[in-house]
């Protein structure tokens, strides 16, 4: 037996022992994470069976941790599982290098696509042997209530954009599952990094249909003070920063704010949503490095929905989606369906416990499509078939799929159904009115909570501003006091 094959031997017979895995390194990772092993749903807190085997064999912290700041050396004989040409390897920060006399260049594709980790076929069926964490009745329930309620939500502020009695708007429609399956995963403790079709975070954290309206309609109980557009959620109480506009700007700070719970100890990990279009700003390149090199406790949730607003992912990128830029940088990664509520929970709370319990960031590309558009200003049809929205609208719908599996559970009704449909539109509607009645911020809050003293400057533009409108009243909305 040769030197490879006997350590190769002794590796898997230490992991065997350590960490009682003699059936489960008999699998192969997808049929841990692709859903076809036997397997049955999961009943512990923690899904093991949910990492690939293949992550044990590379993060062993015994067999294979780095070590960055050895010195380089050549020339020594191989004492890995690696081969080499006359036994020589590189012994290069970061692990040692076999030598080879090939020229061979890495491939810029596989060629099979990563697999999608699901659970529920488009009917609401488990997929036969899927792995899964377990799901009580009541999470269940209040997980497609709270995505009824956004979906609701998003229907009526839509239609009262396009009334002109808020300005802006954009929806989570064919998203409604990576935001409360997400959040359903996760603790209040854990902060949120949103982009902006992440709503259904704070829907799920308390946030109230009285406190989204206030938002919208930049009244002064607005926590932003009507200083942002519409959607542009934040809420200190839920730990869920600001949205901005800017892309992909919240990755680097969501490492870093990973990194400090990291170093105070805390039993949370930070959550950063962004969609594929993010992925073409430096900022996601940067944060996956920074994440991976601080082993920073953070979660990046890709919303893969096929378009960055009018470029569709064909021309924006060329590898293999999302999941596999992972890698590069050193990042567990997942492919997840999106539209699988079930899917995207089990997911998200494996990810939650490797990343606080093991320090290490995570990459879960969430597969979905945006049915609505991509704001009120867009119009998808002019840069996609009509036939794949209806599509994707009506076989693929992630709110449809879980009641038909919630009803199977004879955990839902037809009754059930009417009753929470109803409610969240009284509720909205309501919620709308009260926030329209209620008084705008004064003029003089657009200069506020800058400086601990305004500068001159500022009291300067506060006085122009004045003095423009009491010239031009017509040009300037008339509920807004100065």
């Amino acid at each position: 037996m040769t030197l490879r094959m006997k350590n190769s031997t002794n590796i898997l017979k230490q992991l065997k022992s350590k960490m009682g895995l003699s059936s489960l390194i008999n699998q192969s990772s997808c049929s841990s994470i692709g859903g076809h092993s036997s397997r049955m749903p999961l009943k512990s807190p923690f899904a093991n069976d949910l990492r690939s085997p293949d992550s044990y064999l590379c993060y062993s912290p015994t067999l294979f941790l780095p070590h960055r700041f050895e010195s380089i050396q050549a020339g020594k004989q191989v004492d890995s599982v690696c081969g080499s040409v006359n036994n020589q390897f590189l012994d290069f920060p970061g692990g040692k290098v076999a030598f080879t006399p090939e020229m061979r260049f890495i491939s810029e594709s596989s060629d099979e696509r990563i697999p999608c980790y699901r659970v529920l076929d488009d009917n609401g069926q488990p997929i036969f042997g899927s792995s899964f964490v377990e799901v009580s009745e009541e999470v269940s329930i209040k997980l497609y209530s709270d995505m009824v309620r956004l979906q609701t939500m998003d229907t009526i502020f839509y239609e009262a954009q396009r009334q002109g009695r808020i300005s802006f708007y954009l929806t989570s429609s064919g998203e409604e599952a990576i935001n409360i399956a997400s959040a359903a995963a996760l603790t209040n403790d854990d902060i949120i990094f949103p982009q902006y079709r992440e709503p259904g975070v704070l829907l799920w954290r308390g946030f109230s249909l009285q406190e989204f309206a206030n938002q919208c309609f930049g009244n002064k109980a607005d926590y932003g003070k009507g200083r942002q557009m519409p959607i542009h959620y934040g809420s200190n109480k839920h730990n869920y920063f600001t949205v901005s506009s800017t892309i992909a700007t919240q990755l680097p700070h969501a490492v870093g704010a990973a990194y400090s719970l990291k170093m105070d100890r805390k039993d949370a990990c930070v959550v950063t949503y962004f969609g594929d279009g993010g992925t073409s700003e430096g900022d996601f390149h940067a944060a996956l490095n920074f994440a991976a090199v601080m082993e920073a406790p953070v979660i990046f949730v890709c919303r893969n929905n096929g378009w960055a607003i009018s470029t569709p992912t064909s021309d924006q990128f060329r590898s293999d989606g999302v999941v596999v830029r992972g890698k590069a940088y050193g990042v567990r990664s997942i492919r997840v369906d999106g539209n699988d509520a079930l899917a995207m929970y089990s997911a998200i709370h494996t990810a939650r416990e490797m990343a606080i319990s093991e320090g290490r960031p995570i990459l879960i590309e969430a597969l979905t499509y945006r049915v609505g558009h991509h704001t009120t200003s867009d119009d998808s049809t002019k840069y996609r078939p009509v036939d794949e929205i209806e599509w994707w609208r009506t076989t693929q719908d992630p709110v449809t799929r879980f009641r038909k599996w919630i009803e199977n559970n004879g955990w839902w009704s037809s009754n059930n159904e009417s009753e929470i449909r109803s409610s969240a539109r009284k509720q909205i509607l309501h919620a709308i009115q009260e926030a329209e009645k209620a008084e705008k911020p004064p003029v003089a809050e657009l200069f506020t909570d800058v400086y601990n003293i305004p500068p001159l400057n500022l009291h300067e533009q506060e006085n122009l501003l004045r003095d423009t409108v009491k010239k031009h009243p017509q040009d300037y909305p008339l509920d807004v006091p100065l």
